[in-house]
């Protein structure tokens, strides 16, 4: 039993824990409808103004960061500490078919959520070759 409240306690394992300067990748549900794409993505701790969406040679790409918030501690320690501070990145290659222009963004709750419709593909233009 005294095992199970060492272990409960023990420090996060260095692979859960974010270095200074790393960056972690939002979690994602992307759809594929047939006039455009939709795209969720979770990023709990952000706000609005500092998210920053880019469409670059077809590339979407989502950046924010968070900051942790500096608190003095007269009494105690911390003895674990899970939530997320850094950077938030994360790209999709939507190719050529999505202008930037189009894209509609929408952030609530820490839900970003994006709409990119597609460019209409222009028919082929048929035309009639008179026979002389």
């Amino acid at each position: 039993m005294d095992r199970f409240f060492d272990d409960f306690w023990a420090p996060a394992r260095s692979s859960e824990v974010d270095t200074p300067g790393s960056f972690f990748s939002p979690r994602v549900d992307i759809l594929d409808k047939s006039d455009h794409y939709e795209i969720t993505a979770e990023m709990p701790g952000i706000k609005k103004e500092d998210i920053k969406i880019t469409l670059e040679n077809g590339v979407l790409r989502l950046e924010a960061e968070t900051t942790q918030e500096q608190k003095e501690e007269k009494e105690g320690k911390v003895i674990r500490q899970e939530r997320r501070y850094g950077r938030y990145v994360r790209s999709f290659d939507l190719g050529g078919d999505v202008h930037e222009e189009d894209i509609k963004a929408s952030f609530k709750d820490g839900v970003l959520k994006l709409t990119a419709p597609k460019v209409a593909k222009a028919e082929p233009e048929q035309k009639r070759i008179k026979i002389k």
